[in-house]
């Protein structure tokens, strides 16, 4: 007999015992049947009633996994789904050409090789964080959305430079697959995009914009408003691609017409590589790599 396991053990069963250890009874097993556990009965917890439960596990459940994985920091990619890799989008374009697309098709396919630079930016961009966080004793990781384009992209480059890296999913009525770059046990999938964007700053110690359309810009949006009112702390806000910034968002106007204050425009800085963007990381953080555990100190 082990007395100071006694000394520690628990004083009730826990809740995963007590639904594995249910029994089938046949005259209450039934869908029309409430014997079920309640925090095993899946029919009970998706009602309407019960979305304050639902939201809190959605807070809760990539926030212990997390934390049981010791992460602390993140750099979070926000940009298109749609952005292809270079050789997806050079592909396309040759299909494109070979089966005599019409002029408005050519056109698309060749402005997604023009715009796939940004995921190989991207991609470059997800690896130099992992490499550069592989010696740290607190590693950053990178964050993006979880799909495909410049969240395959950040995720990929994490991958490739053989960090962990997370991905925040959101159901979505056609049907978002998490790109296969992922670590697994890192892959999250919302429900409300609220939580989710909740998540993505969370942790995060800057956040990467690449060019994308109106999901992108509400996150970007959100954040920028979040930092301006004073609701979270400031962190560097990095637009990849002052070009296609410049000419989709005129902060000038917002400016001259004061509906953001002179000072507002300087919430976010326009970079074009991803050596440029992780340079302007480390002159805002001591991100040289820290003593890990075992080095004499």
């Amino acid at each position: 007999m082990n007395k100071r396991k006694d000394l520690t053990a628990r004083n009730f069963p826990s809740a995963k015992d007590e639904a594995r250890g249910q029994r089938p009874l046949p005259n209450y097993e039934g869908p029309e049947s409430s014997y079920r556990l309640a925090f095993d009965d899946s029919e009970f917890l998706l009602r309407e009633e019960l979305r304050p439960v639902r939201m809190q596990l959605e807070l809760l459940k990539p926030e212990l996994i997390q934390h049981d994985q010791g992460i602390k920091s993140t750099i979070v990619i926000f940009g298109s789904a749609r952005i292809k890799s270079r050789e997806d989008a050079e592909r396309a374009l040759a299909e494109a050409r070979a089966a005599a697309a019409d002029t408005a098709t050519l056109k698309r396919a060749e402005m997604q090789v023009s715009m796939s630079h940004y995921y190989e930016e991207a991609r470059r961009f997800g690896a130099i964080v992992t490499r550069a966080s592989v010696e740290r004793a607190d590693p950053i990781y990178i964050v993006t959305g979880g799909g495909p384009g410049v969240m395959e992209a950040g995720n990929r480059g994490a991958y490739e430079a053989g960090g962990k890296s997370i991905g925040l999913n959101i159901v979505l009525p056609h049907e978002q697959q998490p790109n296969p770059y992922i670590t697994p046990e890192l892959c999250f999938r919302f429900h409300y995009f609220a939580l989710r964007k909740m998540h993505f700053l969370m942790r995060s110690v800057a956040l990467v914009c690449f060019p994308g359309g109106y999901g992108t810009l509400d996150e970007l949006f959100e954040t920028m408003t979040l930092i301006q009112t004073g609701k979270c702390r400031r962190r560097p806000i990095l637009m990849f691609g002052r070009d296609f910034w410049s000419r989709l968002i005129n902060f000038d106007l917002l400016i001259e017409t004061g509906m953001i204050s002179p000072g507002d425009e300087k919430l976010f800085h326009f970079v074009e590589t991803a050596e440029e963007a992780w340079a302007l990381l480390e002159s805002t953080y001591d991100l040289n790599p820290m003593p890990t555990a075992g080095d004499g100190v």
